[in-house]
C-alpha cells in the first residue's frame, strides 16, 4: 500500500543527458515522494537509462510527444498521490524541498497551488527567469515575477524569504493538489507548451482558490534547456498562448478593450523585432495572431461562469519597466 502523499513527476522527451545529471539529486532528497518519469515517446534511451539506474522510479509512457500540457494531463491519470510536484528535468532540488510544501497543503485547505523559490542553476545567487519568487501579470496579460521582470534578474538577498500569495506559479516546479487539478480538467492541451501554468492558475483564482509561494523550499533551474529564448517557436507559443489565456479568463466587461490594446502592443513588439532584423520572430508573432483569430471562438467557449476583475498586480509592466525605469519588483 502506498501511503506517500506527494508524487514527483518529471516530464521527459529525449532528455537522457538531463536525467543523468539531475535525477540522482531528486532521488536523494525526495524520500517523502513517489517518483515518476512521464515520458513523451522519447526516441533516445531515456526509459532504459532510468530502468537500469533508478529501478524505484515508476515510468509512465505516453504514446506520442504531447508537449508539456497534454503530456502531463495524460501522465497524471496514472498518479494516485493527493499532491503533485510537476518538475522539469533540468531542475536541481535541495534538501528538505518537499516537507514545507506538504505541510502547507496540510494546513491551508484553500491553497491549491504552490511554487518554491526558483534560483538560477548557472548563477545560484540570482533568481531564475522562469519563476523567481512567484509570478504576476499586468492588466494586458504580460507576466513578470518577484525577482525577475523581463530580462532583469535580481540577486537573492533574502528579500523574498517569505510565504505569500501570488498569481501564478512556474511550471518549472509546480505543486498542485490532485483534486484541484482534476476539477480544473488539468492544463489546456491546446497550449502545447508555455503559459499553460499561468492559465491554470488564473482558472483556479477565478474559482476562489489561492496560489502561494513558499521560500522554505528552494530549487535551481537551468532554464531554456528544452526551448531557448532565441527560438522563434518559443516566441510563437508565448504570444499565441497569452492571447488564448486572455480570451478564456478576462472579465466579460473588459474583454474587448483589453484584448484590443494587447493586439496593438503585440504589433509594436513585432515592429521592434523587424527593426532589429529578427524576421523569424516577427513572422512568429504574425503566425501567433493568425492562430489566435482562427481559434478565438473555440477559446471563448472555454470561459468559466466566473471571472474576477482584480486579477492584475499593475496596469502595465511594459510602461513601468521601459518608461518609468522600474527594473525590480515593488
Amino acid at each position: 500500500m502506498n501511503d506517500k502523499k506527494i508524487a514527483v513527476v518529471l516530464l521527459n522527451w529525449n532528455g537522457v543527458k538531463l536525467l543523468s545529471q539531475f535525477l540522482p539529486n531528486i532521488v536523494l532528497y525526495s524520500a517523502e515522494a513517489t517518483i515518476y518519469l512521464a515520458d513523451n515517446a522519447s526516441t533516445d534511451n531515456s526509459i532504459q537509462f532510468v530502468k537500469d539506474n533508478f529501478p524505484t522510479i515508476k515510468i509512465i509512457e505516453n504514446i506520442e510527444n504531447y508537449g508539456f500540457a497534454k503530456g502531463y494531463n495524460q501522465a497524471l491519470i496514472n498518479v494516485s498521490e493527493p499532491y503533485y510536484a510537476l518538475v522539469n528535468s533540468d531542475v536541481e532540488v535541495t534538501e528538505n524541498w518537499l516537507s514545507p510544501i506538504i505541510s502547507q497543503f496540510e494546513n491551508e485547505s484553500n491553497t491549491a497551488i504552490i511554487q518554491p523559490k526558483i534560483l538560477d542553476y548557472k548563477n545560484k545567487n540570482l533568481f531564475e527567469y522562469a519563476g523567481g519568487a512567484g509570478g504576476f501579470i499586468d492588466k494586458y496579460g504580460f507576466p513578470f515575477c518577484r525577482g525577475r521582470i523581463f530580462n532583469t534578474l535580481e540577486k537573492d538577498s533574502g528579500q523574498y524569504d517569505d510565504q505569500t500569495e501570488i498569481f501564478w506559479a512556474s511550471g518549472a516546479c509546480f505543486f498542485i493538489r490532485k483534486d484541484i487539478f482534476k476539477q480544473l480538467n488539468g492544463f489546456d492541451a491546446d497550449f502545447f507548451a508555455h503559459q499553460e501554468e499561468i492559465d491554470l492558475c488564473w482558472r483556479a483564482y477565478n474559482l476562489g482558490y489561492k496560489v502561494k509561494y513558499n521560500s522554505k523550499s528552494t530549487i535551481y533551474h537551468i532554464g531554456g534547456a528544452t526551448l531557448n529564448e532565441g527560438n522563434p517557436m518559443k516566441t510563437f507559443l508565448n504570444f499565441r498562448n497569452s492571447l488564448f489565456m486572455l480570451i478564456k479568463n478576462l472579465p466579460k466587461n473588459q474583454l474587448f478593450s483589453i484584448v484590443f490594446i494587447r493586439v496593438i502592443l503585440d504589433g509594436i513588439a513585432g515592429l521592434q523585432f523587424l527593426s532589429k532584423g529578427k524576421w523569424i520572430h516577427f513572422t512568429a508573432i504574425l503566425k501567433a495572431h493568425y492562430y489566435f483569430y482562427k481559434y478565438i471562438s473555440t477559446n471563448y467557449k472555454k470561459r468559466s461562469t466566473v471571472q474576477k476583475a482584480n486579477y492584475y498586480q499593475t496596469k502595465s509592466i511594459i510602461f513601468n519597466y521601459f518608461i518609468k525605469g522600474e527594473k525590480i519588483f515593488k
